[in-house]
């Protein structure tokens, strides 16, 4: 966390958390939302732009996406940079490094973010007394690499136009499932699919051009407007995984 980083306590009851009321999530029981509130210190509050995470630091805390959405990524020593995946509200946070001991990826805020904090130091408390909430953080993390799976396939197989369409498509479908995008709007630029993608970004530029042709996208200024989902994920020959509840701290 940065030093403009301050964590406020005082912060909103868990069993107000807003991310509850969609129909995405699963419901917690009473204990697990008790212990959930003993867990949590505080509420973060990280402005567009901002380093969340930095790679090989080390850091007391986990987090939970309440709102916003951000991008983890690595650095080449030249700068180069490779973003590795998306975060978007009910993501968690962290989890590599409180594990691992150090960050092995950065993690930036795409837009405002509110966070929730908690206290690595007790996470084998919550494995040692609660079975079902150990479950739901495995279950995050298998879906994090069926997700960079997905995203290997894509850089390494995927012609250039497949690729932009998955991602596109991609993106939309998680922003839709969390609440970030209503519209088929996503505030991305073609920096971001550049560096998702591993392609320049002029042929970035040349490869929206023709989904924008064929009414697939239409790019304007902060951002892009997705017209024909069905259609990028038809192109880029992916679909949609399942629709069940998913977990969240």
């Amino acid at each position: 966390m940065t030093k403009e980083q301050d964590i406020a306590r005082g912060s909103l009851s868990c069993a107000k958390c807003p991310l509850r009321k969609r129909e995405i999530f699963r419901v917690f029981e009473a204990d697990e939302l008790s212990f959930v509130e003993h867990f949590k210190k505080g509420d973060l509050a990280v402005r567009r732009g901002a380093t969340l995470l930095v790679e090989g630091a080390h850091n007391p805390h986990l987090y939970t996406v309440r709102s916003g959405w951000g991008f983890r990524y690595k650095l080449l020593e030249d700068g180069r940079r490779q973003i590795v995946n998306y975060v978007m509200p009910g993501d968690l946070v962290g989890l590599q490094g409180s594990l691992m001991g150090e960050m092995q990826h950065s993690v930036e805020a795409l837009s405002p973010m509110q966070l929730c904090v908690f206290e690595k130091a007790e996470l084998f408390t919550l494995y040692e007394r609660f079975p079902g909430l150990a479950y739901d953080i495995t279950w995050l993390a298998s879906r994090e690499e069926c997700m960079l799976d997905e995203h290997l396939l894509t850089v390494g197989r995927r012609t250039a136009v497949e690729k932009v369409a998955y991602l596109l498509a991609f993106v939309l479908d998680r922003a839709k499932e969390s609440g970030l995008s209503s519209n088929g709007t996503l505030e991305l630029t073609q920096q971001h699919v550049a560096d998702t993608l591993g392609i320049s970004l002029v042929h970035t530029n040349k490869t929206i051009a023709r989904l924008v042709d064929r009414k697939y996208v239409k790019w304007e200024d902060g951002g892009c407007r997705i017209l024909n989902p069905e259609g990028l994920g038809e192109l880029a020959g992916w679909m949609s995984g399942s629709s069940a509840k998913r977990p969240f701290l």
